[in-house]
């Protein structure tokens, strides 16, 4: 059986909508619906040996149960058929998901919660699954019409083949086309090898580190152009700032997919400044992808 697509709800207008998207990935994929919603419980409040909180325990059922129904409402409203299950959890959000995702082939939120301060452009739930999560994530923002193209952002890392593969895949499901679109500048790449490099070298053989670029777009795309024959791919390479190109490019795009990290992050770093970047400000729904650890 098709592991579910999992959805955060907390009743918040943003969470609803990742409702209605979810719904569609779901029937997308063959694969049923799981709605999860968890409700903040500090587990020394409760005696030991005692049963498990619920959401009565705290006032919560009436609100807890009318999210719920709206939610499983909206998903027989955008994805009729779709088989739909209902969980509710003690715990925190953050940790209640990255558990739920441990068994989900996908895990949909909005990008802000009930819980979210006045001015904050992500929630922290979104940003704690981009960087924890067991399975791919769908941060569901700006224009959400399943219209356009599928925009994967190459960073020819290593740990984003696993971004690569996944944007294929969603662009075979959708029969949507695919752009793979790679940014770069002077500063991508050192322009010396080997020990005392200074950190402030850039590169200065332009149509050297030019050409480069395009191999490394190429070598990446092609493999997959041969697994996925009938997706349309466009290899574009695009020499600007890295995260203003890929933002202006998801304008036009139904979901832009990212790797966790890119190929300049730190070492210990589990989100990438790109990756953050598109969560926080793109025109699209954002899928991040993380490698094999």
């Amino acid at each position: 059986m098709t592991d579910p697509v999992i959805v955060g709800v907390d009743g918040s207008a943003s969470s609803l909508e990742a409702v209605d998207v979810a719904a569609r990935e779901a029937r997308l994929r063959g694969a049923p619906l799981r709605i999860v919603h968890a409700f903040g419980h500090v587990p020394g409040h409760r005696p030991a040996g005692g049963p498990p909180r619920s959401p009565a325990d705290h006032g919560l059922e009436p609100m807890v149960r009318g999210a719920l129904a709206d939610a499983e409402e909206r998903t027989h409203a955008a994805a009729p058929g779709v088989a739909v299950t209902r969980s509710v959890v003690a715990g925190e959000a953050l940790e209640v998901m990255e558990i739920e995702s441990r068994s989900a082939s996908l895990a949909v939120v909005g990008s802000r919660g009930l819980s979210g301060f006045s001015g904050l452009l992500l929630g922290s739930t979104a940003v704690h699954l981009a960087a924890h999560g067991r399975c791919p994530l769908m941060v569901v923002r700006g224009r959400t019409d399943p219209s356009g193209a599928v925009l994967l952002a190459v960073d020819g890392s290593d740990a984003g083949g696993a971004a690569v593969e996944f944007a294929f895949a969603e662009a075979a499901l959708r029969g949507a086309p695919l752009v793979a679109l790679h940014v770069w500048n002077t500063w991508s790449e050192r322009a010396y090898e080997g020990p005392g490099d200074p950190l402030n070298a850039m590169v200065i053989d332009i149509e050297r580190l030019r050409e480069a670029e395009q191999r490394l777009l190429d070598e990446t795309v092609a493999p997959w152009q041969k697994v996925f024959p009938d997706v349309t791919v466009e290899r574009r390479l695009e020499r600007a700032r890295i995260r203003p190109a890929l933002l202006d490019a998801s304008r036009d795009a139904q979901l832009v997919v990212v790797g966790a990290r890119g190929r300049g992050g730190f070492t210990g770093l589990l989100l990438g400044s790109v990756s953050q970047a598109l969560l926080h400000h793109a025109h699209c729904p954002v899928a991040v992808v993380r490698g094999q650890e």
